[in-house]
C-alpha cells in the first residue's frame, strides 16, 4: 500500500452476484499482446494459414476443456455459455477474412487475426443492444486466447498461483477466467466494465462468488495490497472500511447466516401454506448433471427438463438411444418424484450448429419449438420414442413447447400415438398412461385453453415467453425491457384463464418461467390457483420459505385485487408488501 494512510472510500457499480466479503485486493493487469506485422515470403503463406488453423483447433480444445470442467463443477447451463465461444470459432466470415488478409497482404497470422477480430469487436461495441454488446466481451476473450496460441504465450491471467484469499480487481474478467476461479482463494471480484447479463456475471452467481461489475475505473484507482469490503447486494466496494462500517456489515452477515439456517431447516419439508394449502415445487434442469442440485434443494422432481442441450454444440444429432440414456438416468435418480420432459425447443435464440436453419428476420416469431418438430418428423420421432421408452420408469411426463392452437396439439399427439404403436409392435415397454401436457407460452393458446385442456392432462405456463409475446417486448433489449412486466393485468388474466380452463377439465397447471422462482410473486401465483411452480434449483429454498409462511386466504385476496387492478406497478407493490410482511428476513440484505 502506498505510504500515506487513506480514509474510507466507496466505489459504486452494478451488483451482479449477492454476498459480502472483505480482504486484501489483488489488481490484475492483463498484458497486451505485442502484435507486429511481418511480410511473408510467398512460399510461407500456406504454412501460415495452417498455423492459424492449428491455433483455432488448440483454442477449441482449451474451451471444450473449460466447458467440461464447468459442467462438472457447476451445471450444464453454465457450460452452455461457452457454446457462444465455440460458435465464434466456427464463424466462416471471420475465418475467411483472416485467411484473405494472410493471402492478399502476405501478413503473419497473428496480425491478420488481430486486425479482423478488432473490426468485429468495434462493430459489436457500437450497437445499442446490450445483449450484443456483452457478446463483444466474449469475442475479446476468444481473441486473446487465439492470440495466446498463435504467439505461444501462456495465459497471462493464470490465477492458479494465488495462495491466500483475496478480492480480485480488474478492468474486465473474461468468462473463461471466471469459470476457473478457485473459491478457496477468490473471495469476490470487481471489474470496471460489464453488465448484469454478461456471461461473467452469470458465472459469478453460479460460483456463489460476490461480484460487482461496471465500477468505472476502479482497477486504476486501487493497488494490490489495499484492504476492501465488497458488497454484492448493493453493488458497492468500500476501500479501508472504518470500524463502524465493518460492524454494520457484521450485522448483515449475521442476518444472512440466520436466514441460511432457516432455509436449511425447511429443506425436507413440504411447500404448504399456514392454512394447509399445498403446492408442488419442482426444478428446471438442463441435463443429468443438474440432478444433485435438484436433490440438494429439496425440489419435488423436475417440472421442466429442457432437452435442447442434447442437440446444441455437437457434430451430429443425438440418437434415440443416446437420448434414452439421459432421460432414463434422470428419471431413475429422482423416482418416485415426477420428471417432466419438454420436447425440443430449438429456434428463437437457441440454434443447433448442424441443423442448417436459415436466418430469420424474427426468429422468436419464426420456425421454432413444436413448429420445427412437426416439420422435421424424423428428429421428433427419435425424441418421442426415447421419452416413451424412458417412461417405463413410471415417473416420466412429457410436454410440448410453443403450442399456438388445437391443430398443432392434435398433430403432435398423432405423432405420439404412432410411436406408441411402433413400440407395442416391437414389444418395447413404455408407460401407457404417461401424462402429456402443453406449454402455454403464446396468448392464442391461453385464449383457447378450454379446447386444449380436453386433449392434455396438464398445462405448464412458460411465463418468460408468455410475457414477451403478450406485451411484444424483448426483455434482452434495453430499449423496451421496461415494458416487460410480469404483473401486467393482461398476463394475470391470461394465467387465470389458463388455470380455470384446466381445473374445469380436471387438469392441473404449473408455471415454469422466471416468475415461478421469485418469492415476491409466489403468493400471487398461488392465489390465482396455480398447482405447481418449477424454478431453478437454487431458487426453490426461498420460494418454499415464502409459501410456508403465507396463508392461502391472503394469497387469494392478493389475486382478486390483481384481477381488478389496472396498474402493473400497483399490483407489483401489493405483491411486494405481502411478501415483506410475510417473510421479512428474505429482504433484509441492506446494510
Amino acid at each position: 500500500m502506498s505510504g500515506h494512510v487513506k480514509g474510507e472510500k466507496v466505489y459504486r457499480g452494478i451488483a451482479v452476484s449477492a454476498g459480502v466479503c472483505r480482504g486484501k485486493v489483488i489488481v490484475l493487469h492483463r498484458a497486451r499482446h505485442a502484435i507486429i506485422r511481418r511480410e511473408l515470403e510467398l512460399d510461407l503463406v500456406v504454412p501460415e494459414i495452417k498455423r492459424f488453423e492449428h491455433a483455432l483447433v488448440r483454442t477449441r480444445q482449451q474451451i471444450t476443456e473449460i466447458q467440461r470442467r464447468v459442467a462438472d463443477t457447476m451445471s450444464s447451463s453454465e457450460a452452455d455459455i461457452f457454446d457462444a465461444h465455440l460458435l465464434m470459432l466456427e464463424d466462416r466470415v471471420l475465418i475467411e477474412e483472416v485467411i484473405k488478409i494472410i493471402r492478399e497482404q502476405k501478413a503473419n497470422a497473428d496480425y491478420a487475426f488481430h486486425t479482423a477480430s478488432d473490426r468485429y469487436i468495434a462493430v459489436l461495441e457500437a450497437v445499442e443492444d446490450e445483449y450484443l454488446r456483452e457478446r463483444a466481451a466474449d469475442l475479446r476473450d476468444l481473441t486473446s486466447r487465439v492470440l495466446d496460441n498463435l504467439l505461444n504465450v501462456k495465459q497471462q491471467l493464470d490465477l492458479r498461483h494465488l495462495n491466500e484469499p483475496c478480492i480480485l480487481v480488474g478492468h474486465d474478467l473474461s468468462p473463461s477466467t471466471t469459470a476457473q476461479l478457485d473459491r478457496n482463494f477468490v473471495l469476490g471480484f470487481v471489474t470496471d466494465v460489464g453488465g448484469k447479463t454478461s456471461h461473467t456475471a452469470i458465472l459469478a452467481r453460479s460460483l456463489d462468488i460476490p461480484a460487482v461489475v461496471g465500477a468505472q475505473n476502479i482497477s486504476e484507482e486501487l493497488e494490490t495490497g489495499d484492504y476492501a469490503l465488497l458488497d454484492g447486494y448493493n453493488g458497492t466496494v468500500i476501500v479501508n472500511p472504518t470500524d463502524q462500517t465493518l460492524f454494520e456489515y457484521g450485522q448483515l452477515a449475521k442476518i444472512k447466516a440466520s436466514l441460511g439456517e432457516k432455509l436449511r431447516e425447511i429443506q425436507g419439508q413440504p411447500a404448504v401454506t399456514l392454512d394447509g394449502k399445498s403446492i408442488h415445487l419442482s426444478a428446471n434442469i438442463e441435463d443429468q448433471h443438474d440432478v444433485p442440485a435438484v436433490i440438494a434443494h429439496g425440489a419435488e422432481g423436475v417440472g421442466l427438463f429442457r432437452t435442447e442441450f442434447l442437440f446444441i454444440n455437437r457434430e451430429n444429432l443425438p440418437t434415440e438411444d443416446e437420448q434414452l440414456k439421459v432421460y432414463r438416468e434422470v428419471a431413475a435418480a429422482l423416482k418416485p418424484q415426477p420428471v417432466i420432459i419438454r420436447t425440443l425447443d430449438l429456434g428463437g435464440d437457441k440454434f443447433s450448429s448442424h441443423l442448417q436453419i436459415a436466418r430469420e428476420m424474427n426468429p422468436f416469431l419464426g420456425w421454432r419449438a413444436i413448429r420445427f418438430c412437426l416439420a422435421q418428423p424424423e428428429v421428433f420421432r427419435a425424441q418421442l420414442r426415447a421419452i416413451l421408452r424412458a417412461s417405463a420408469e413410471g415417473n416420466v411426463k412429457m410436454m410440448y413447447p410453443m403450442i399456438s392452437g388445437l391443430d398443432e396439439l392434435n398433430q403432435a399427439n398423432a405423432h405420439v400415438e404412432k410411436c406408441k404403436a411402433e413400440l407395442r409392435a416391437e414389444n418395447i415397454p413404455f408407460d401407457e398412461k404417461m401424462e402429456i401436457g402443453a406449454m402455454i407460452e403464446i396468448p392464442s393458446a391461453a385464449l383457447v385453453a378450454d379446447a386444449l385442456a380436453k386433449k392434455v392432462k396438464f398445462f405448464s405456463i412458460g411465463s418468460n415467453d408468455l410475457i414477451q409475446y403478450t406485451l411484444a417486448a424483448d426483455r434482452t433489449n434495453e430499449k423496451v425491457a421496461h415494458l416487460y412486466e410480469p404483473t401486467h393485468p393482461a398476463i394475470i388474466r391470461l394465467i387465470k384463464m389458463t388455470v380455470d380452463a384446466a381445473h374445469a377439465n380436471g387438469n392441473w397447471v404449473g408455471v415454469c418461467g422466471e416468475i415461478a422462482g421469485d418469492p415476491v410473486l409466489a403468493p400471487l401465483l398461488l392465489g390465482l390457483g396455480v398447482d405447481e411452480l418449477s424454478a431453478a434449483p437454487s431458487a426453490i429454498d426461498t420460494v418454499k420459505y415464502m409459501i410456508r409462511r403465507v396463508k392461502n386466504t391472503e394469497a387469494r385476496q392478493l389475486a382478486e385485487f390483481a384481477l381488478q387492478c389496472e396498474s402493473p406497478s400497483e399490483i407489483f407493490t401489493s405483491c411486494q408488501d405481502l411478501a415483506r410482511q410475510t417473510a421479512p428476513s428474505l429482504f433484509e440484505n441492506r446494510a
